[in-house]
């Protein structure tokens, strides 16, 4: 199995945290067909790749993490960090692939640590499964890359959805300026932000900041 996620630094949408579960004489394909990191892979590409690796694999474990998740875990009221939140997602997708080898991008900058979490989440009968989790083990294995590519695929979906509702916000990015501008005009409008923001991220604080100075 290989386990990785999509969307966990954007301001907009939900965390997307995928596994994938093949048998160990298919993970030769994933390499022949070119899988690497999605962010290294163009729309299109990835798109290709999408397609094949859902033929390939065994299994294909989705969670998804709405806003409302990810903010209880930032401010610590059900789990005391965003990690810890991933982790108990990582060890469900574990309980239900059960497979004899994990290996997981380690979203710790201490794998090692991020190793234990995931451990402390699953029974005893699954304990004794081997856990590989390193940081950019997309870039390292198939098969936590072609668990990159599910989980990006799935997250750009939910985007598309949720334009067609709100209209073009960009990436949903801190660093994107479309997505800046449109929280900015939406909070001006509505005197709130939409449902589908994450409110622990302090790029909400800093529209609001603004806004005041401008509205004073």
């Amino acid at each position: 199995m290989g386990i990785d996620d999509a969307g966990r630094g954007p301001v907009i949408g939900p965390l997307i945290i995928v596994g994938v579960v093949v048998k160990g004489d298919k993970v030769n394909m994933l390499r022949s067909l070119g899988v690497k990191d999605s962010k290294l892979l163009s729309p299109t590409r990835r798109a290709r790749l999408f397609m094949y690796i859902k033929q390939i694999c065994e299994k294909i474990i989705i969670k998804e993490i709405s806003p409302t998740e990810i903010d209880k875990a930032v401010f610590r009221i059900t789990f005391s960090s965003l990690n810890q939140l991933e982790a108990y997602y990582m060890a469900e997708i574990i309980k239900e692939g059960r497979p004899n080898v994990v290996y997981i991008d380690s979203p710790d900058v201490v794998p090692s640590r991020f190793k234990q979490i995931i451990l402390s989440y699953l029974p005893e009968d699954l304990r004794n499964i081997t856990i590989v989790a390193e940081n950019k083990a997309d870039k390292k294995y198939a098969i936590v890359s072609a668990a990159s590519i599910i989980a990006k695929e799935i997250r750009e979906m939910r985007i598309k959805e949720l334009k067609r509702k709100y209209g073009d916000f960009g990436s949903g990015y801190p660093s994107d300026l479309r997505t800046i501008e449109f929280l900015r005009r939406y909070y001006k409008t509505n005197k709130c932000f939409p449902p589908i923001v994450r409110e622990s991220w302090s790029t909400l604080k800093k529209i609001l900041q603004k806004q005041l100075f401008e509205d004073f």
